[in-house]
């Protein structure tokens, strides 16, 4: 039943599109054609959707199923746009016509139907490309982002520091280690000081990392490799009981080790430099959203952590920096009895000079003009803060778009990224 709605609205997608098809041809086979292909796409969508709904996994086949009914759907909104903007003004325009007498204007509506289709089928392309291009070689586009951030209290002897920021790996997607080494070699050849992991190594289950840990303990930086879990890492998606959960959460501990990163499950490092230092902090995921873990505590990881002390976080989860509000369920199996954080990462009582998140991909679907510095997402209207630098209350939060991919296994216009950021100690303009 909770299928209906959605396949009524996807049946008139496709018969718009058939309408516009057409009127370009009357060739049966083709728009037969049209049809089966519709049938089929819509069986193998709605049978890996049921199987995966029971099965609480993430598999490449669902994946693709997926891309497959988003890339035949989705350019079809294109089509609708177009013709049903048509066949408004045709309605405004025959009642025109009625009490006008005048039936000048008949003989040019088939004509006029024949080029809007044309158009319309023109413009749905573009996107079709889109998702096409995302599928194949998107999902492996992998793109440095560097960015330099100012502070006026950094430790001088940290004046020049490079941090690589990698998220959202989500190992279970991938299916071309060739693309994988290569990435992991960019990310080495930043020659970055520390490398920064912000959570989801894997999409539900540890054993999802195994065939990737020869790969990923590829990665060298002279102070170290940091992570921490993100909201898939927990075994949610996978497991039901708590038992089946903390096995899973054990089992990943052991990959974190694998691969060389210091897990921090609510805790904090210190970097020493010159006689100076600062610190790595990084929590356990902490969302805004209920249906998310909240296992992250700020002040267990800053317990040992100076007042006065230069502090970067890794929290997985954007909405954990100013969040206002959140929905608490008490009794909820995400909170598996940890404490509870009561304040968001601005308003903490130590500064957090610098939070480093992931989580949302950028929905990895999006528009980024970055000479125009427009970026633009769906996602955006989930999370108000989805991808680059912001500032808030004196602080700054860097969104990571993440390294792999989920559900869907393509990128389009939003690329896998690796972040390279440079800690600068300076006067910081108003």
């Amino acid at each position: 039943m909770r299928f209906i709605i959605p396949f009524l609205l996807v049946f008139i997608l496709e018969l718009y599109t058939f309408f516009a098809l057409r009127t370009l041809t009357k060739n049966k086979m083709i728009l037969i054609g049209f049809w089966v292909l519709f049938a089929i796409i819509c069986t193998v969508f709605f049978y890996q959707i049921t199987f995966a709904g029971k099965e609480s996994r993430f598999s490449l086949n669902t994946g693709y199923a997926i891309a497959l009914f988003l890339t035949f759907v989705v350019p079809k909104l294109f089509v609708f746009a177009f013709l049903f903007l048509e066949d408004i003004l045709r309605v405004f325009q025959t009642l025109f016509n009625y009490f006008q007498h005048d039936s000048s204007l008949k003989e040019a509506i088939p004509s006029r139907r024949k080029f809007i289709s044309q158009i319309a089928l023109g413009v749905a392309a573009i996107p079709f490309a889109g998702f096409v291009y995302g599928v194949f070689k998107g999902k492996y586009n992998f793109k440095v982002i560097k960015q330099q951030i100012v502070f006026d209290d950094l430790p001088e002897a940290f004046d020049g520091y490079k941090i690589t920021q990698i998220s959202d790996i989500h190992s279970g997607s991938f299916d071309n280690k060739e693309k994988i080494e290569y990435a992991v070699n960019l990310i080495n050849e930043q020659q970055s000081d520390a490398i920064l992991f912000t959570g989801d190594l894997v999409n539900a289950v540890a054993e999802e990392m195994h065939p990737w840990i020869d790969t990923f303990n590829k990665l060298e930086a002279k102070d170290g490799l940091f992570s921490v879990l993100g909201n898939h890492d927990y075994g949610y998606y996978a497991y039901k009981t708590k038992e089946e959960i903390e096995e899973n959460h054990r089992k990943l501990g052991e990959i974190h080790k694998q691969i060389g990163f210091d897990l921090l499950l609510n805790e904090s490092r210190t970097i020493e430099k010159g006689g100076e230092k600062i610190n790595i902090l990084g929590v356990e995921n902490w969302g805004a959203s209920r249906h998310f873990p909240k296992r992250g505590s700020l002040k267990e990881a800053t317990k040992n952590v100076e007042d006065n002390g230069f502090n970067i976080l890794l929290s997985h989860d954007p909405s954990h920096f100013d969040f206002k509000e959140v929905e608490v369920n008490k009794t909820d199996r995400y909170l598996l009895d940890k404490v509870l954080d009561e304040t968001n990462i601005i308003d903490f009582e130590k500064k957090i000079h610098l939070t480093l998140s992931g989580h949302t991909h950028g929905m990895q679907f999006g528009i980024e003009i970055p000479f125009l510095n427009f970026k633009w997402s769906p996602v955006k209207y989930r999370y108000p803060k989805w991808a680059g630098l912001y500032k808030e209350a004196g602080q700054y939060l860097y969104i990571n778009r993440g390294f792999g991919f989920l559900a869907f296994p393509g990128r389009v216009g939003i690329w896998p990224e690796i972040t390279v950021i440079e800690l600068k100690r300076g006067t910081i303009s108003a």
